[in-house]
Formats: structure tokens, C-alpha cells, sequence
């Protein structure tokens, strides 16, 4: 079963009150592809919300998920459900804002550094390497000298959301490129001269 399942994490923080901060992008973007797949996420054992299901007809096996756990203890329930469903770090997708990266913009990598973002040195720490894929999803850098972190954890501008839900729908299609075609496929659909 592992060979063709993936793990798609959804990076955020939990509760109504952080739903809609930039830091909860990778969140939203799984909300997108739920949708797509016509399922609704359900409470793991892993302290995450899942969702099973798979990409097309007859298409690999996805496990979306929500770690219901706050940012920097993402890798706790990332770690649980590779356990759970036998899944190796080269799928694992985790889908993350991403402030090097400008608003509008999506980045696919595999392996690197984490650049300072508390959920990623989670889930690296917790799954023993780097070695797995990202989906960075640009929310921008902060305007003057605001601090990153409050940048983060503050909504979305009034204008960045007209744009917003383009964005997600790209972001998931980035995830499913990656995903059926792969990811120098995905890169060089989805990277522009843009960040």
C-alpha cells in the first residue's frame, strides 16, 4: 500500500482564531483539495484531521492532513501518521506559507533547510531528515520592520484576499502536479522568475 500513498500536510495552527493567518496557508490549501476529492477531514488518533481518499480515478492514495497540534509541534502527528500509514519521507508533501517567497507566488523543493519556519524543524526533527518535499506558498515578506512571526500570525490584507483564492487553487494544483507528474514536472509549471 505505501509505495503509491502519499502524505499531504497542511501546515497551521489550530482554532478559529489563527484560521484565516497567513501562517495557516498550508491548512487552507488542503481545504481546496478536500474539496476536490468530495471528502471531509475526520479526527486522527495522530492528533490531525484526515481525509483519505485518492487523486482521479484510480489515481495514487492521498492522506491529507490537518495537525490539530500548534506549528512548532507539527512533526509530532506528521511522524505518527508516516507510522500509521507506512509512508517514507519522499512522500511526504508538507504544504507551508512561505514569507521568502512574494504573495501570489508557489515554490516546490525537496529537502533544504527549514529558513527559520518552526513547523518544518518540527516535522524534520521528528522524521529523522530533510528529505521530503515542500510546497511553499509565498505570503510575502513584512512590510517594514515588522516582525515576521506578527506578519505570520495576522490575516491576510483586504486586497491579498481578492487574490487569495487563486492562489490556494494554484497551490493545489501545485500539489497535485507534484504528486501524478512529479517534481521537476511541478517545478518548472509552477516557478516563475517571480521570488
Amino acid at each position: 500500500m505505501a509505495d503509491n500513498t502519499w502524505l499531504v500536510a497542511g501546515l497551521g495552527n489550530p482554532g478559529p482564531g489563527y484560521a484565516g493567518n497567513r501562517h495557516n496557508v498550508g491548512q487552507m490549501v488542503l481545504s481546496v483539495l478536500a474539496a476536490r476529492m468530495g471528502g471531509s477531514f475526520k479526527s486522527h488518533k495522530s492528533h490531525a484531521a484526515v481525509l483519505e481518499g485518492r487523486l482521479g480515478i484510480g489515481g495514487p492514495r492521498v492522506v491529507l492532513a490537518k495537525p490539530l497540534t500548534y506549528m512548532n509541534l507539527t512533526g509530532g502527528p506528521v511522524s505518527a501518521l508516516c507510522r500509521f500509514y507506512d509512508i517514507a519521507a519522499d512522500h511526504v508533501a508538507a504544504v507551508h506559507d512561505e514569507i521568502d517567497i512574494p504573495f501570489n507566488a508557489i515554490k516546490l523543493k525537496t529537502g533544504g533547510g527549514e529558513g527559520g519556519h518552526n513547523g518544518l524543524r518540527d516535522i524534520s526533527k521528528a522524521i529523522g531528515t530533510r528529505d521530503y518535499l515542500r510546497v511553499r506558498v509565498g505570503v510575502g515578506r513584512p512590510p517594514g520592520r515588522q516582525d515576521a512571526a506578527d506578519h505570520v500570525l495576522r490575516d491576510f490584507s483586504a486586497a491579498e484576499k481578492k487574490d487569495l483564492p487563486i492562489l490556494l487553487e494554484e497551490a493545489a494544483d501545485a500539489v497535485e502536479e507534484l504528486i501524478l507528474q512529479g517534481l521537476v514536472s511541478a517545478q518548472q509549471k509552477f516557478h516563475s522568475s517571480a521570488g
